[in-house]
């Protein structure tokens, strides 16, 4: 900018400075005595706002607005949503109507009202004079949301010709128009906007008997029985309505159902509080034993169109649903686990609803794969076909899930340390709503939740490692004697109980370490089992037998 510019614009600053200086002098010693003086005043201030050209920013501001690629001038707009967007919709509707609010908004009611009237006439059944009433209607109730309420005193002195309502009237008149709207939805069979629009008439007017009939009509033809008996509740309960004969023929007709859903809903709350107290329980025998538990994702994607192939991956990974949600239990003092065994070698698996605490490794595997009682013997499963799979062929691992560095980003198929007792009930919780237990709309609700959480966990990874490809190192395995116990494993240090099974068959580090030797997975406590040679196995097994406290009898293998 030029000097000459810069000294023009401190000439053109110290020239409204000196008007708005002289006008604020007037009203002080002149006084704003009537109505003329205060317009004067108002159009002399306004005068001088307009004269100081841009404020600060307004100008960066407007070229940001309309430089930008979703900007559509309103001369341009071709949809209801571009027009919204220019910001000038309200301006654009005034030239197109003349109109006041009150007047338009009687005009189309009465339009709606026609336009029933002759579906309802129609010998044809033609569905479109519905259509037509519900966009009158729309059209009717915007505009008398758009009308200025009076107080009450001054309605008797309001100088005009036109209908004035109060803010109550103009809201009943509001909640009257969409009630009007459920009802043309209702001749189309609707239910899904019966329910909307008779729930918007009520947030203007709780005591609109008709929209309480309306939504309990939605709720019945919905088979929300609960929610059907709480608006006919909510409508009986309007002053002057106790014996309404359409609420109350709905009542008799629907109270055998409406009862059976409320008795429901009890026993789900009741269990639920059950669940509570029981993850807490865990919980706090977890955290004074040192148990560390963990999770992984629930969902595969983040989105439903979402390729690499979308369909296996998710199968992959609710291969665990089924017993996902699953609490140890507790009685007479002993705690019981429940576990997997995941065979990798042989894609097979076994689950095992309870597992002792106090009960040897051992015994279990004495009890689900027994010695052969001759040479020519064969196993119990039919999927052994090398008869290799008895308990003293078999050597035990567990994987190491999380180091030490727990602070680290988690990759989304890594098994994340659950660190309160909260994460853990929402695990909990979602685990069960994935399987359908509470219906299909919380299972919609939950998979939206664990689609978000994996996409911060993608996000973080590739923040940190730039890629997904960029896959953490294999997870190294801690060999368990087979003599230790079931809590010896929970306490130590280096057990993350990850609640799901995680090894994907043949591709488990234990499965790596001897060619010869077949993987058990024991998934919630994770365990990997091998064959091993009878003589070697014996060996360490004398070695260790002594052994019996947490990961003295563990050895760690790490891959190479």
């Amino acid at each position: 900018m030029s000097d000459s510019s810069k000294k023009g614009d401190k000439r053109y600053d110290e020239l409204l400075n000196t008007m708005q200086k002289s006008k604020d002098k007037w009203d002080e010693e002149d006084g704003i005595e009537d109505d003329n003086d205060r317009m004067l005043s108002e159009a002399i201030g306004l005068a001088i706002e307009q004269g100081r050209g841009w404020g600060a920013g307004e100008k960066e501001a407007y070229l940001e607005k309309i430089l930008d690629d979703d900007f559509i001038p309103p001369l341009f707009a071709t949809t209801p949503e571009e027009m919204e967007k220019s910001g000038l919709q309200d301006a654009f509707s005034s030239l197109i109507y003349d109109e006041s609010p009150t007047i338009l908004m009687e005009q189309f009611k009465k339009k709606g009202n026609d336009a029933f009237a002759n579906g309802k006439r129609n010998k044809a059944k033609n569905k479109q004079f519905y259509r037509d009433a519900i966009n009158h209607y729309y059209e009717a109730a915007e505009w008398a949301k758009k009308i200025v309420p009076m107080m009450a005193g001054d309605l008797a002195q309001a100088d005009t010709d036109e209908p004035t309502y109060t803010e109550e009237e103009r809201d009943g008149m509001v909640s009257a128009i969409y009630a009007n709207c459920a009802l043309a939805h209702m001749q189309l069979r609707n239910w899904g906007y019966v329910r909307n629009e008779s729930k918007t008439a009520l947030e203007f007017n709780k005591n609109n008997v008709k929209a309480w009939y309306r939504l309990t009509k939605a709720y019945e033809m919905l088979q929300y029985w609960e929610e059907a008996g709480d608006a006919l509740d909510s409508g009986l309960s309007v002053s002057g309505e106790e014996n309404n004969k359409d609420l109350k023929k709905l009542q008799r007709l629907l109270a055998v159902k409406i009862r059976k859903a409320r008795n429901l809903r009890q026993q789900r709350e009741r269990a639920r509080a059950q669940r509570v107290a029981n993850v807490k329980t865990v919980w706090k025998h977890c955290k004074e034993g040192g148990i560390k538990l963990g999770r992984i994702g629930l969902v595969a994607s983040v989105t439903e169109d979402e390729q690499d192939d979308h369909d296996q991956e998710e199968s992959r990974w609710n291969n665990h649903l089924p017993n996902s949600g699953l609490l140890p239990s507790t009685s007479a003092g002993e705690w019981s686990w429940p576990c997997m065994f995941v065979y990798p070698s042989h894609s097979q698996s076994d689950f095992v609803k309870q597992m002792g605490e106090s009960e040897m490794v051992a015994l279990r595997l004495a009890e689900m794969f027994p010695a052969l009682d001759d040479v020519g013997g064969e196993t119990q499963m039919p999927w052994d076909f090398n008869n290799e799979f008895t308990c003293s062929n078999l050597a035990i691992y567990f994987e190491i899930h999380k180091s030490d560095q727990d602070d680290r980003a988690t990759h989304p198929e890594e098994v994340e340390v659950l660190r309160d007792q909260a994460s853990c009930m929402r695990f909990y919780e979602a685990s069960r709503a994935l399987k359908g237990d509470e219906g299909l709309e919380m299972a919609n609700v939950i998979r939206a939740v664990e689609r978000k959480h994996l996409y911060q966990q993608r996000k973080a990874w590739k923040k940190k490692h730039g890629s997904l490809w960029a896959k953490p190192d294999p997870l190294p395995v801690v060999r368990v004697h087979p003599a230790m116990t079931l809590r010896d494993v929970l306490v130590d240090s280096r057990m993350v109980v990850p609640n799901v099974s995680v090894a994907p068959p043949k591709m488990h580090l234990a499965y790596r370490l001897q060619s010869s030797h077949y993987v058990l997975t024991i998934s919630f406590l994770c365990f990997s089992l091998v064959p091993c040679h009878v003589s070697t196995l014996s060996r360490k097994a004398s070695r260790a037998r002594g052994l019996s406290e947490g990961s003295q009898g563990c050895k760690c293998h790490t891959a190479k």
